[in-house]
């Protein structure tokens, strides 16, 4: 039991840290692999979760609820992990249809003006609705489990955000024309 190890893993007990690695260790990696992490990513993660472990042992009201702590700052920190590893780009464009539409002067100036108007109707949204936003525009294939874990939304609401900040748009964008 964990509670049982409290005293060897403040003191650093090797044998103590070995048998919270064993029994919870596999936890990690699972939760690693779920949130599809690369090899060197979930390292990271196993060893943050042990990090923030010892830091934290002190502060653990529960000792019983050691391996729910671990599975959720595990998951806490795969997301961390994503957020940083995923650079959203700093400008939206859209697919042109045919290459002559980029020798076209007129498309070019209607695109970015349109760009301009999209951008300056999003930077009038509440940062909220931003992040939401662009993670549906940049990262389609994103669950809405996974939306929620990033945004640290309840699953069920992240339909409703988005319907909300799109109809925010709509209106941000009417008052830019």
């Amino acid at each position: 039991m964990f509670s049982d190890l409290v005293p060897g893993l403040t003191r650093w007990d090797e044998q103590a840290w070995q048998r919270i690695v064993d029994e919870h260790g596999p936890r990690i990696w699972a939760v690693t692999r779920s949130h599809r992490l690369n090899d060197e990513d979930a390292a990271d993660v196993f060893q943050t979760t042990m990090l923030n472990l010892a830091e934290h042992l002190g502060d653990l009201k529960e000792p019983a609820r050691v391996a729910a702590w671990i599975v959720t700052t595990a998951k806490n920190e795969c997301m961390r992990v994503i957020r940083m590893r995923r650079p959203l780009p700093l400008k939206w464009r859209p697919e042109s249809g045919t290459d002559d539409d980029i020798a076209v002067p007129e498309h070019t100036v209607l695109a970015d003006a349109r760009d301009r108007e999209l951008w300056t109707a999003i930077r009038r949204l509440p940062a909220r609705c931003q992040q939401l936003l662009r993670l549906f525009a940049y990262l389609p294939e994103y669950t809405y489990a996974e939306l929620a874990g990033v945004l640290d939304l309840g699953m069920g609401s992240v339909g409703q955000a988005k319907g909300r900040c799109l109809r925010l748009l709509r209106l941000r964008l009417a008052d830019v024309r």
